[in-house]
């Protein structure tokens, strides 16, 4: 069946007024390590318009969410996500340091309509790092203890969708469930681009996840979305090698390393099945005492590569000016540095000024679009990396299938 055939509830299919919704969001923000204090209200802004039409709709919202993960600095309580939470909204949202106690839950049953409440981080709860099939996350303690107390689950969470975690996957089972503005607006969007892909499309795909890049370049070559991949960022690096050029020992090191050696013989496979549609740089820009120096990809010094090269870019953004449809995924190399930025910065112009259809990957790339002023020339800016490249490699994605699943399940209750 066609994803853009109607396969999960979303708001629109629910009264949700004098309803108690548990709705979960992906609020998760960076934290300055010194002061612990949230340093960008990205996520919240984008998940205030749901939580606030729940709220107007005279809903009874609680939200679940999470914040980073045990063992990094940043793993932290939610109360001051609240706070600036409830500046996002424009509205009060309470907090309570609590999950699934009996603290949490006098919280919730004290709820009037239209009033929000934030829940403690979900990863405070061991079993939410667990990832196991829906029909057992139902029957984890979070789910069995605030069910009785909800009448709606809302997911959200698009960033997170394709985890297999309780709180995003456990509810669908156990109360009517729905796709949130957030959600709905993503898999929206990204459906209706790939199965209705205006050619010629370009797929831009770099960054330092490289086996998911890969993973896509096959997909789309595969089913025939893409005419071209140009590959850029740590991706190209493995190309390069598989292509027969000699990358030399520290860029070797350093794929092998971060343990993508095995990707150098699938994208010599790749190279042989699908040839000049993909392409990768034929100069690049490595680091010699401090400055960045372009070199031809057949004599790169024993340097590190931390960006595709300046004649290269005249190459990619011809294809990517050329292109109806654009898909980009990760930054083509150290942006981060001035030096080495220019690949990204040419990329994201060269989107910016093509009257193609544009989607841009979640991460480090959607936020230099942003830094950049782009923002508001992209078609669509996906707020979620990881969830967005899987869909692209061709995976199921575990919140939208438990979404699809709770769909049927209460419909045919009905």
């Amino acid at each position: 069946m066609s994803k853009s055939v109607k396969r999960f509830n979303t708001i629109d299919d629910f009264d949700v007024s004098g309803k108690t919704v548990l709705i979960r969001v992906d609020i998760n923000s960076p934290v300055d390590p010194n002061s612990g204090i949230i340093l960008d209200d990205t996520r919240m802004k984008l998940h205030a318009e749901t939580i606030k039409e729940l709220s107007m709709k005279g809903a009874k919202t609680v939200i679940l969410a999470h914040q980073s993960r045990p063992g990094k600095n940043d793993f932290t309580t939610l109360e001051q996500h609240a706070t600036v939470l409830s500046k996002a909204v424009g509205l009060d949202v309470k907090y309570v340091d609590a999950l699934f106690s009996s603290k949490a839950r006098e919280a919730i049953l004290a709820l009037e309509s239209g009033q929000i409440l934030l829940l403690e981080n979900a990863r405070f709860f061991s079993e939410e790092s667990l990832k196991r099939p829906p029909k057992e996350q139902a029957n984890s303690i979070l789910v069995k203890k605030l069910t009785p107390l909800v009448d709606l689950f809302v997911n959200d969470a698009f960033a997170a969708a394709h985890r297999s975690q309780t709180s995003l996957v456990g509810f669908t089972r156990t109360v009517p469930s729905a796709a949130g503005r957030v959600m709905e607006k993503e898999l929206t969007i990204m459906y209706n681009a790939l199965e209705n892909v205006q050619k010629p499309c370009v797929f831009v795909l770099g960054g330092m996840k490289a086996d998911d890049s890969i993973m896509v370049t096959e997909n789309v070559l595969e089913n025939g979305t893409a005419d071209y991949v140009l590959v850029t960022g740590l991706v190209a690096n493995i190309f390069l090698w598989a292509a027969g050029y000699d990358i030399k020992s520290k860029n070797k090191n350093f794929i092998e390393a971060k343990g993508y050696r095995n990707m150098v013989d699938k994208c010599e496979e790749l190279i042989a099945r699908f040839g000049d549609k993909i392409v990768y740089p034929h100069d690049v820009a490595v680091e010699v005492l401090g400055d960045r120096a372009d070199v031809p990809v057949d004599n790169i010094p024993d340097a590190s590569i931390f960006d595709i090269g300046r004649n290269s870019l005249v190459k990619y953004s011809k294809l990517i000016r050329g292109a109806k449809t654009i898909f980009a995924n990760g930054p083509a190399g150290v942006f981060e540095d001035p030096k080495f930025a220019i690949g990204t910065e040419d990329i994201i112009n060269a989107i910016a000024s093509s009257e193609g259809f544009s989607i841009i990957g979640g991460g480090h790339i959607a936020a230099a679009t942003v830094s950049m002023g782009y923002g508001d020339q992209m078609d669509h800016i996906s707020s979620g990396g990881g969830a967005s490249i899987n869909l692209l490699a061709g995976k199921n994605l575990a919140a939208v299938d438990a979404l699809e699943e709770s769909m049927e399940l209460f419909n045919n209750r009905e």
